[in-house]
């Protein structure tokens, strides 16, 4: 007689705890790399409900109505986003305000485009979300010696308002000299062409190179500098015609990969990889939860110019440390 198979409880899931040699193959030469089913629908469950939390909430009493905007030239800059590296504070979507009153035209939980950037250590589900051994492991694959979790963010992407985040790098926010950021994209809900999924130009991080960074400016507020120190990641085999891949990335020439995910899904984004998303249009929200990683090692530089300074009293969260 045959042996019954028993059929796992609903709730159990198996979440990988490594990347296969053919997914960090992908990554090295794509720039970035789709994990489905990374975290179980309890763990989502558990940081949407978070999530829905805070954003119902948090008071708007003391709020400086500030708002997120990623403009080429300007950027956020007021003392609110400034001191957000140790805090959780809520930044609005700016199509969620009247043009001619100014005053909100949604519900606040129906506003915001981001909360962050000290999730990753001030909300216990965030907490424990980031410091996981299956990131621990993707880490020490992608070659950290000392990765330090640096910002985390819930980036809402509200239905309708929700707007579009024009083609970036994220070396280009957080920026290390040599470059060193690598971004953990978590799916808290479906990402759909709809609702503003990603858009990936693959291959990019080994042809674009990191040209400004975002600083604090001497008097006050944020802005762009021209990067004076490396511009791609030590050791990086980057094209041989460089000055014409730059020319083709500056003439808009890129194209684009939609990058659809299912809930649970991670993604790994590497820090010159141009990203991009579109509006979302649909009446879905599109939830989702991402941290940065940079290189703490001594021989990189993070320095008193960027917009996001250590907290004072621990720096940045050590992964490995965190772990132990």
């Amino acid at each position: 007689m045959a042996p019954t198979r028993v059929s796992p409880p609903p709730d159990s899931f198996s979440v990988p705890d490594h990347l296969t040699a053919e997914q960090l193959a992908s990554y090295n030469t794509n720039g970035y790399l789709i994990i489905p089913n990374t975290l179980s629908p309890a763990t989502i469950s558990s940081l949407l409900s978070e999530t829905h939390h805070m954003l119902s909430s948090f008071s708007l009493a003391d709020h400086p109505m500030t708002k997120f905007s990623t403009g080429e030239t300007s950027h956020v800059g007021d003392s609110y986003f400034l001191t957000s590296s140790s805090k959780i504070h809520f930044f609005f979507e700016e199509a969620a305000f009247s043009p001619h009153t100014g005053a909100l035209t949604k519900a606040k939980h129906l506003a915001i485009n981001k909360i962050g950037h000290y999730l990753h250590e001030l909300s216990p589900p965030f907490k424990k979300a980031t410091f996981t051994p299956l990131h621990a492991s993707i880490a020490r694959m992608l070659g950290f010696q000392d990765p330090r979790v640096l910002q985390s963010m819930i980036i809402c992407k509200q239905p309708e308002i929700g707007g579009a985040v024009r083609p970036h790098q994220d070396s280009t926010f957080l920026y290390t000299n040599p470059p060193s950021a690598v971004g953990f994209w978590i799916a808290l809900e479906d990402a759909t062409e709809e609702n503003g999924c990603l858009s990936f130009a693959r291959g990019s991080h080994k042809r674009a190179p990191v040209k400004s960074r975002l600083v604090r400016k001497e008097g006050g507020g944020t802005g762009f500098e021209d990067v004076e120190g490396a511009r791609f990641p030590a050791g990086m085999e980057v094209g041989k015609d460089e000055e014409a891949e730059e020319e083709e990335v500056e003439g808009g020439e890129e194209v684009y990969e939609l990058g659809e995910v299912k809930s649970g899904s991670l993604v790994l984004i590497h820090g010159n990889l141009l990203h991009k998303s579109e509006k979302n249009t649909s009446g879905k929200s599109r939830f989702i939860y991402t941290f940065h990683c940079i290189e703490g090692a001594n021989e990189y530089e993070y320095d008193e110019k960027n917009w996001l300074q250590p907290p004072e009293d621990k720096g940045f969260s050590r992964l490995f440390e965190s772990l132990s």
